[in-house]
């Protein structure tokens, strides 16, 4: 008998206490009369039964520990025998009518139900019924150690398997548990068990020392509660009862959380604070089933990281990388301690059950359901085909109907390898075409095949698993791209027992949800949902890009249309990701407690636990404003093209916002203690600072193409300052291979600059390309130019932007609801510095500063700003457009043309005294879609604000989200009320929409209807129809900006009004269906210029002042530095 011993006793340090969104059964607070579980003069134990999981007692063994973590002793494991307790008799006797089964039912203490709640799923109620229970494993758990020995130790025995194409097993292997003290005389401070498995706790069941009929036949759910007198000997005692093996788990980890050990202390290096004691709080706290049934991750695309680092960390396995069961120990304890039940191996670089045939039984053994991905059905790897698939006999193809005999082997080895652990198995069914691809036949003919294939999988499942009825085995079919078609377009059949796993669009966006017709299923349906993704329109796996806010909306979406079954995320190599991955986890726990603007709270508790209560509130900060700043558009989609660096000041105030968050956070990591420092570098500083580099590339490399278009000397500057941040972006990669002597060495290797029109990672990262000036030699125009804002021409001289000789440029216009300044840059051009001045024509137009000295010595570029004194102005109804002559000490020619001269358009416009609302400037409106003038409810139907969502500050939509369509012209409605100046026959109208899909199905489209005044309502359906695998029109453009509403996606949210009459208006807007969210809204009165975010928002009469309106940038934010 082999034995692999599984006391893994890393180390760790974590922070402060709390109860992470959960009720605090422990404080580190003494108070009178309070139980004190460890500190100074406790030498205590934690009482359980050897009869109970081998999981349960590991996990009892990790609490065991984290005490010694946290107070500098570890509390030890006694093994109750209730034989030989003095006066009690034999508990074990009374309690033999007790079933052991993993999940027990409810008549077994005969007693009557617990009444259903909307199926007794969570703490609100989930749509599936938690004594759905899988068939039982195999019995697996044995102890070694007589009754009067003085210690026990428990065991997980298996057989592993010996061939990997028939299916044959060896003797019999272990994994050593913990070992018990037998009798031991330490204090007793914690009783843990699972109902009707441990004796210990059967035994306080009979004799009626607490209740469990709350959590009796429950999935997942446990009590923790203070105990009085619960044995001879033992005064008080904090009882953790289980109603089954991941319920008992969730319990003690509830416990290992609440006194400061993160789930992250491995993972993420989160450090554990000194304390001087713990004690359990009086009370009962009944923790009731989790929301979603099946709870967790898939390791995807795991290569290059992930699986260089593995090949650091462990030996290699038989066919490739070592994902072996020392690595999975630690994946399998990251999930219990994120209450997460579920798992989808490695798939590209591992064959999980090959790799190590201890993985499997280790999942088992941990309490872990396994699964496998999408596209590997019934338990086999996507590798093993190509691997064994021959070894089966037929043609050697991935094509059932060509070769489904050989296929159905194949899927028969799968079943059988998972029947001794059926209790920690869960099968996806059907299959796709090999890699991850369609399979290659007409639609027709694919559903067909794969109806055939579930068949034969379902007849298999009967075989194998002989005795069970087949539909109680769980199964599910991931609904993933062309499946979805299949099902939705053209009647693909699927079992009703079967769970339906819709998934997203691969960037966060939920494609469909369960129907009403759908939602009685009894195999019902989840979620598969990604926040790493390898595909169009480009890869995203290099660091956290996503805004948590999203994530809630969709899966609060995804909840409330009962698709609870299964929740399962595609987290890459899960590293750099710890922060959605325990976001998405804590929503699929408890659903119902993390509401719409629930991310603060979430990020607060989240900060406190991993670093303290003193930084919590600047850690949120930090990773609210990241998640919107990385979620504006992917790293790897990045290229010079996108935000403006002439128009709204754009491109300036995004690296402004970017240099005041990595300024926050390296205050933040500067006054961590040192312990603390690498989980802030590894969780926040190195995003900040990445993510923060990535823009320095790009905006940078977009002014050196603009510097060189306008023949700037400053555009080999900024050359060299691209160069330098590429070289930052490597130095923070290197930063982080090092830290704590290289523990997580190549988790970055993954490449992120440099792609090219396509969407596959590029094989090495690369620089935008740049171009350079010749510095040794003065151009034809002079040796000063001038450039102004909005606008790409530059003078003296001539370019493709203006006409030939023509030496006048044209400020965008100014007026009292515009922005406050404009700007002139002035710059060097040639090799000798020369003194200017700038003259405006008229006292109310100002300048600064007036004059200065550009070249040589004294800089390249010197920005002036101009402002108006609209006090002095003069009224005008129409624009007064004033003339500014610029000079040079370099001569009154500029090399072979004439001085330059700028203009500003200056129209002192006014809007009546009482009104209240957006106005007009530059001819246009922007309005941040929470700014409403009115907001209506109707039929208890309204809009919410979505706090932090999307690119620039909130999105709105309808609530609830189970409303009925509301027509446009009859639901709620947005109001803004709007002042024009422009007479415009012909006014775009255009609404930056979330990129979300048509997830209510192909009868209810994503809609919104838009009008002015008393117009008739226009109404649009802005995602489009799509069959088969594909994505609506313009999807590609959606997800990558982040938004429907931009040209890329195809303006499918643009329309066109009459505004020729000039004055107050009101715009109004109706959400026809929910899920529609609604983050910014533009009118163009003819005068928008490009952006990316959009321009800044419009001055709001009522809120904003004249006098100290901004309205420079969208982010309101000093940009002034920039030269």
């Amino acid at each position: 008998m082999r034995t692999k011993s599984f006391l893994l006793t890393l180390s760790a340090f974590c922070s402060s206490v709390t109860a992470f969104g959960q009720n605090a059964t422990v404080t580190t607070k003494p108070s009178p009369g309070l139980l004190q579980l460890a500190g100074s003069g406790i030498d205590g134990q934690i009482l359980v039964s050897a009869n109970d999981w081998w999981g349960v007692i590991r996990a009892a063994q990790d609490l065991a520990i984290d005490f010694g973590k946290v107070t500098g002793k570890n509390l030890t494991l006694g093994n109750w025998q209730g034989s030989v307790i003095p006066g009690i008799g034999n508990y074990s006797k009374r309690t033999e009518n007790v079933r052991r089964d993993p999940d027990p039912q409810w008549d077994w203490w005969n007693g009557p139900p617990h009444p259903p709640h909307r199926g007794d799923g969570g703490p609100n109620g989930g749509s599936w019924s938690p004594r759905q229970a899988p068939p039982p494993s195999a019995p697996h758990n044995t102890t070694a150690g007589s009754p009067t020995s003085s210690k026990t130790t428990v065991y997980y025995m298996y057989q592993p398997t010996t061939n990997f194409v028939n299916y044959t097993v060896g003797p019999a292997e272990n994994f050593t548990g913990p070992t018990l003290i037998n009798n031991s005389t330490l204090k007793t401070v914690i009783i843990a068990g699972t109902i009707g498995k441990s004796d210990v706790i059967n035994a306080l069941l009979v004799a009626q020392k607490f209740s469990e009929l709350q959590i009796r036949g429950k999935w997942e759910s446990y009590i923790t509660h203070v105990v009085d007198n619960p044995f001879p000997g033992i005064d008080r005692a904090l009882v953790i009862a289980g109603s089954d093996m991941r319920g008992t788990i969730y319990g003690l980890y509830d416990v290992s959380e609440q006194i400061g050990v993160s789930p992250w202390w491995d993972f993420a290096d989160v450090p554990i604070k000194k304390l001087a004691g713990v004690w359990a709080l009086e009370g009962r706290k009944t923790q009731r089933s989790p929301s979603v049934k099946y709870r967790g991750f898939f390791i995807n695309d795991e290569q290059p990281a992930l699986t260089n680092w593995i090949n650091d960390n462990y030996a290699p396995g038989p066919y490739g990388a070592g994902f072996n069961h020392y690595f999975h120990a630690r994946v399998f304890e990251l999930l219990l301690r994120l209450k997460a039940n579920y798992f989808w191996p490695a798939e590209w670089s591992s064959m999980f059950n090959v790799d190590d045939t201890a993985n499997q039984p280790l999942a088992d053994a941990y309490g872990i359901v396994m699964g496998s991905s999408h596209t590997e059905p019934m338990m086999r790897a996507s590798n093993e085909w190509p691997t064994f698939g021959t070894q089966y006999g037929g043609n050697g193809q991935w094509a059932y109907n060509s070769n489904n005999v050989s296929i159905e082997k194949f899927f028969r080895y799968g079943a059988q390898r998972a029947k001794p652990y059926a209790a920690s198995s869960l099968f996806t069914m059907a299959m796709r075409g090999s890699g991850d691809t369609a399979i290659g036949l007409t639609d027709e003919q694919a559903i067909v095949v794969v109806e055939n294939v579930v068949k034969a999988q379902i007849k298999i499942l009967t075989e194998v698993f002989s005795g069970t009825n087949v539909t109680e085995i769980p199964q599910m079919w991931c609904l993933y791209k062309e499946v979805q078609g299949y099902y939705e377009q053209q009647g693909l059949t699927i079992p009703d027992h079967v769970t339906l796993l819709w998934a997203d669009d691969n960037w966060g966006n939920i494609r469909r949800l369960p129907l009403a017709n759908e939602t009685g299923r009894s195999g019902g349906a989840g979620v598969y949902y990604h926040i790493d993704y390898v595909g169009d329109p480009r890869d995203y796996k290099w660091i956290n890009t996503i805004q948590l806010e999203k994530t809630v909306e969709q899966m609060q979406l995804a909840y409330a249309r009962s698709a609870d079954r299964i929740w399962v995320l595609n987290v890459g190599d899960i590293k750099p990701l710890e922060i959605p991955i325990s976001h998405f986890l804590d929503l699929a726990y408890d659903t119902p407690k993390w509401s719409y603007d629930s991310v603060p709270d979430w990020l607060s508790q989240w900060a406190t636990l991993s670093f303290d209560a003193e930084h919590a509130d600047g850690i949120v900060s930090v990773l609210e404003r990241y998640g919107m700043y990385a979620a504006r558009r992917k790293y790897e989609l990045m290229d010079p093209s996108f935000y403006s660096v002439i128009n709204y000041n754009e491109a300036d105030a995004v690296l402004a916002q970017w240099q005041k968050l990595a300024n926050d956070a390296q205050g933040i990591y500067d006054d961590l203690d040192e312990e603390y420092q690498a989980a802030f570098y590894e969780m926040i500083l190195q995003p900040v600072l990445g993510g923060q580099v990535v823009y320095q590339i790009y905006i940078n490399a977009a002014k050196n193409e603009q510097y060189v278009a306008q023949k700037r000397s400053s555009a080999n500057d900024k050359a060299m300052d691209v160069l330098d941040y590429f070289k930052q972006d490597a130095e923070l990669t290197q930063r982080y291979h090092e830290l704590l002597d290289g523990k997580w060495n190549h988790i970055l290797d993954q490449t992120h600059l440099g792609y090219r029109g396509y969407w596959q990672q590029p094989m090495r990262n690369t620089a935008p390309p740049l171009a350079f000036v010749q510095k040794l030699e003065t151009s034809i125009g002079g040796n000063l130019g001038v450039g102004v804002e909005g606008n790409n021409s530059t003078v003296s001289g001539d370019d493709v932007y203006h006409d030939n000789s023509k030496n006048t440029l044209v400020l965008p216009p100014m007026d009292p609801y515009g922005p406050k300044t404009r700007w002139i840059d002035i710059f060097s051009r040639g090799m000798d510095g020369c003194q200017w001045n700038v003259t405006p024509w008229t006292d109310y137009v100002r300048v600064s500063p007036v004059s200065g000295f550009t070249g040589g010595d004294n800089g390249t570029d010197t920005r002036v700003f101009v402002s108006i004194d609209w006090a002095k102005a003069p009224a005008a109804l129409n624009t007064t457009t004033i003339n500014m002559n610029i000079s040079s000490s370099c001569g009154k020619k500029w090399g072979s043309y004439n001085a330059p001269m700028v203009q500003v358009p200056v129209q002192n416009v006014a809007i009546p005294s009482d009104f209240v609302g957006f106005v007009e400037s530059d001819k246009h409106i922007s309005i941040e879609a929470e700014h409403t003038t009115r907001n209506t409810s109707i039929n208890n139907i309204s809009y919410s604000t979505l706090p932090s969502h999307g690119r620039t500050l909130s999105g709105v939509t309808l609530m609830p989200v189970l409303a009925p369509s509301q027509p446009a012209g009859t639901g709620p409605v947005l109001e803004y009320d709007i002042y024009t100046f422009t007479n415009v026959s012909k006014a775009n109208v255009t609404l930056l929409i979330s990129p979300s899909q048509n997830q209510n199905g192909a009868l209810r489209p994503l809609k919104y209807g838009v009008a002015f005044d008393a117009d008739i309502p226009q109404t649009i359906q802005f995602v489009g129809n799509y069959t088969g695998g594909g994505y609506p029109p313009g999807w590609l453009g959606a997800v990558a900006d982040a938004i429907w509403g931009l040209s890329s996606s195809g303006n499918t949210t643009t329309t066109m009004h009459n505004l020729s009459k000039t004055g107050k208006h009101t715009l109004k807007v109706w959400a026809v269906e929910p899920g529609v969210v609604i983050q910014k809204i533009i009118v163009d009165l003819g005068g928008l210029r490009h952006s990316y975010l959009g321009p800044p928002e419009s001055f709001r009469a009522g809120v904003d002042k004249v006098e100290t309106y901004d309205g420079t940038n969208f982010a309101g934010i000093a940009v002034e530095d920039v030269i």
